[in-house]
């Protein structure tokens, strides 16, 4: 039987990149790229073949080996694994390039910033004070080819190979043999005779001065040319000559020079500087720090690295909200760091955390996810939004803070092309119903039918035919003035999405209706739209053969791009997830005093008055209608449609359902429904979620009004009553209740007949029989 010697080589577990070797430092090592072979992932492998004759040099290179797989610190460059065997060292280390090369690729790329290069040496000095204040270790070979940069832009020192105890217990330091590295030697070694009196670090901190050097100017010629500083920074050169100086004596400590360049005005005190020592402490400091810097550091980042961003803050980052408590904090930055990432990388770093954020019931973190919903938006999947996102930002619309309702309306609009069929036309609709007809600030009204007038085309025929108009036309009922003027908008927006038929006796009613409503901004959109779908019958009256043309996307599946062109001629300028009610608000400044101005219902005798609808003194802000919280006793509370399933009217309930109909299209008809005071406050919670399918769906919700029933027979027509005063005889007017409920407000005349108390009109006033005198019947 035969047996085979394993090759060691063969079997190690990482593997030489084909590519040719970069390098590396002076001396017998040469650097290659690798990867590890059962992940993939990159890697550094330094090699050094042994040779006959060349002893003293592999002792050094075993030497090295040895040094670098016991230190470890964040600066030195880090020991992954090794190979020693008869032919060669390999050692394994994590994937760097030397700092030669990086400056070289950088300078063609625009070059590096200073910030970086403050950071690069404060990384390279901290290294050596470590080494001496540390480990009383020497390291003597500092220079540009004992440096190494990794993907994140981090300076990290290597090129161990003659570094010796300062104690002088391992023997003086070994001969290098390398003239390239004999030029960084400083002068006093050339003095045999050792009478120069110097401190341990004397030597290192000459050869760091030359580093610094060759990294503001290039190459060193030869060591006269230390004198001139030529491209070094002004706050570096004192700092500097220092390091360079005749006198070794007066080199400074590593840990003093740090502490001289860190001072105000040094060159190593600079933002990206704190930042990188905050982040190598984060894990000690308190959460009040934390979240002191994480807030901070958006503004920051615009000025960093993009490569610094992506490998050093990015897994901070990810690592504060997954085991920190940093919370909503870590957003801002996460997302703005985010766009460094190609789309792979998003997926697997940021795309997890966004759908873990979605569970939470932070209401800060709530509201940031979806006010930064769109710069994630485009790497989130359908099977991901509909059943690991939507079931959670459904929530935003019953919150009872008006922010998350109105934010979570607006980021449908975002949601809308990636939900499912059950999602869009089902469970968003009765939000939506629910919204628009109950929801007590007028913005999230308003918000809620432009939110649906831009998502109209994703939804399905059957859906669009049976919510549409209905939802339109309710919006144009509400006596919060920019909701109507939304409603218009939208009727405009998704022209294209309505027979010639409904155009002509559902939509031209509710618009002409318009002309006349209090607000002018709401009659000029009216009188747009109205002239558009006027157009649009007149040309087919003139040629029916465009009919199929112009209702093509009537009955079609849902597209995102059907409704897309009404928005420039109907004037539809809300775009993305910008403030729809801001925009809306700037559009018609007059709104909200036309709102609150209007008058109240007149009070029966012996009830209480109910309280004053306060009225602003100037008009609201911009940004006002989005964060103020409006008081449930002013007119926006509900919808026309709400109210008049509230009211209680006794026994002219159903006398005044003959009229309900014709006071919908009366002139006046917009100003007596924004006068009127919402009943909605008043109404118990329990019979607010007693009723929610009923008025959460859209057959109830936001269906059209049923046509009237007939009058009972024996009615006669309210023409052939005297309206100027009451008919002769003792007949009363049995319309006149009617006629006085609805000129109350403008006439001041009438008087209601509350339920349980019968009323009768004497000499053209209406009094309560308790109040009424008795006559005495004649004999």
């Amino acid at each position: 039987m035969w047996f085979f010697a394993r090759d060691p080589v063969r079997d190690f577990p990482f593997e030489l990149s084909p590519d040719p070797p970069e390098g590396g430092p002076p001396g017998p090592w040469v650097l290659h790229r690798g990867r590890k072979k059962a992940t993939g992932s990159p890697v550094s492998i330094f090699v050094y073949d042994v040779k006959p004759g060349a002893d003293e040099q592999t002792q050094v290179a075993k030497a090295a080996f040895k040094r670098l797989k016991t230190l470890r610190h964040p600066n030195i460059l880090a020991y992954i694994d090794g190979l020693e065997t008869d032919k060669c060292l390999h050692v394994v280390t994590e994937a760097v390039t030397p700092l030669k090369m990086y400056l070289k690729e950088r300078a063609e790329a625009g070059g590096l910033k200073e910030l970086e290069l403050s950071w690069g040496l404060h990384q390279i000095v901290k290294a050596l004070s470590f080494l001496v204040n540390d480990c009383s270790l020497i390291h003597n070979n500092v220079c540009m080819a004992a440096v190494f940069v990794d993907r994140a832009g981090e300076w990290k020192l290597g090129g161990l190979d003659y570094m010796y105890s300062s104690q002088g217990n391992g023997g003086g330091p070994p001969r290098k043999g390398v003239p390239e590295l004999e030029q960084y030697d400083p002068p006093e070694l050339a003095d045999g005779s050792g009478r120069a009196v110097r401190e341990k670090w004397s030597a290192d901190m000459w050869r760091l001065g030359c580093l610094i050097w060759e990294v503001f100017n290039g190459p060193l010629p030869r060591a006269a040319a230390l004198r001139n500083p030529g491209k070094i920074p002004k706050s570096l050169v004192p700092h500097y000559c220092e390091l360079v100086g005749a006198n070794p004596k007066v080199r400074p400590n590593p840990a003093r020079f740090l502490q001289n360049c860190r001072a105000p005005g040094g060159f190593m005190n600079n933002r990206f500087v704190e930042t990188n020592l905050f982040l190598e402490e984060i894990q000690i400091k308190e959460p009040a720090e934390k979240q002191k810097f994480f807030q901070e550091l958006s503004k920051s980042l615009d000025s960093f690295p993009e490569d610094f961003c992506r490998h050093k803050v990015l897994p901070q980052l990810l690592t504060a909200f997954e085991f920190g408590s940093a919370g909503a904090v870590v957003l801002t930055p996460l997302f703005k760091v985010g766009k460094f990432l190609n789309a792979e990388e998003y997926q697997q770093k940021i795309i997890p955390v966004v759908v873990k954020m979605f569970s939470s019931t932070d209401r800060a973190m709530r509201i940031r996810l979806l006010q930064q919903m769109e710069q994630f938006i485009q790497y989130l999947d359908e099977p991901t939004v509909n059943t690991q996102i939507f079931p959670h930002v459904v929530h935003g619309f019953l919150d009872t803070n008006p922010a998350i309702r109105e934010q979570t309306v607006k980021s449908m609009l975002l949601l809308a092309p990636k939900l499912n069929e059950a999602n869009l036309n089902v469970e968003l609709m009765k939000h939506f119903a629910r919204l628009q007809a109950k929801d007590e600030q007028g913005p999230i009204r308003c918000n809620t039918t432009v939110c649906l007038g831009k998502i109209g085309s994703y939804l399905s025929a059957s859906t669009r035919h049976r919510v549409l108009t209905s939802a339109f036309s309710r919006a144009t009922k509400d006596p919060f003035a920019p909701s109507r003027v939304a409603g218009v908008l939208g009727f405009a927006a998704t022209h294209n999405l309505y027979s010639m038929n409904d155009c002509a006796h559902k939509i031209l009613p509710v618009l002409c209706g318009l002309t006349v409503d209090p607000e002018k901004s709401v009659r000029d959109q009216a009188f747009k739209a109205i002239r558009s779908f006027l157009s649009k019958l007149e040309s087919v009256s003139e040629d029916p053969t465009q009919l199929a043309e112009v209702e093509k996307d009537v009955h079609a599946a849902s597209s995102p791009g059907m409704g897309g062109g009404a928005a420039s001629w109907a004037g539809w300028a809300v775009t993305g997830v910008s403030s729809l009610t801001s925009k809306l608000i700037r559009a018609h400044p007059a709104a909200a005093p036309a709102e609150t101005n209007v008058p109240q219902r007149p009070t029966p005798e012996g009830l209480p008055a109910p309280a004053p609808t306060p009225v602003p003194a100037t008009p609201a802000s911009p940004g006002h209608w989005e964060t103020q919280e409006e008081g449930t006793d002013t007119a926006e509370d509900s919808s026309a449609a709400d109210r008049w399933d509230d009211e209680d009217w006794g026994s002219l309930e159903e006398a005044e359902s003959v009229l309900a109909q014709q006071e919908d299209w009366s002139p006046g008809g917009q100003a007596s429904r924004a006068g009127q005071t919402s009943n909605l406050a008043a109404k118990s919670p329990e019979s607010d979620w007693s009723s929610w399918e009923a008025e959460g769906s859209w057959e109830q919700g936001w269906q059209e009004p049923s046509p009237p029933e007939p009058p009972p027979e024996g009615t006669r027509l309210a023409s052939e009553y005297n309206w100027g005063g009451p008919e002769p005889g003792d007949k009363g007017d049995p319309f006149a209740a009617l006629s006085a409920r609805r000129e109350a407000g403008a006439q001041g005349k009438g008087r209601l007949s509350w339920p349980g108390r019968s009323a009768r009109s004497v000499g053209g006033r209406w009094r309560p029989n308790a109040l009424r005198r008795r006559r005495p019947r004649a004999p």
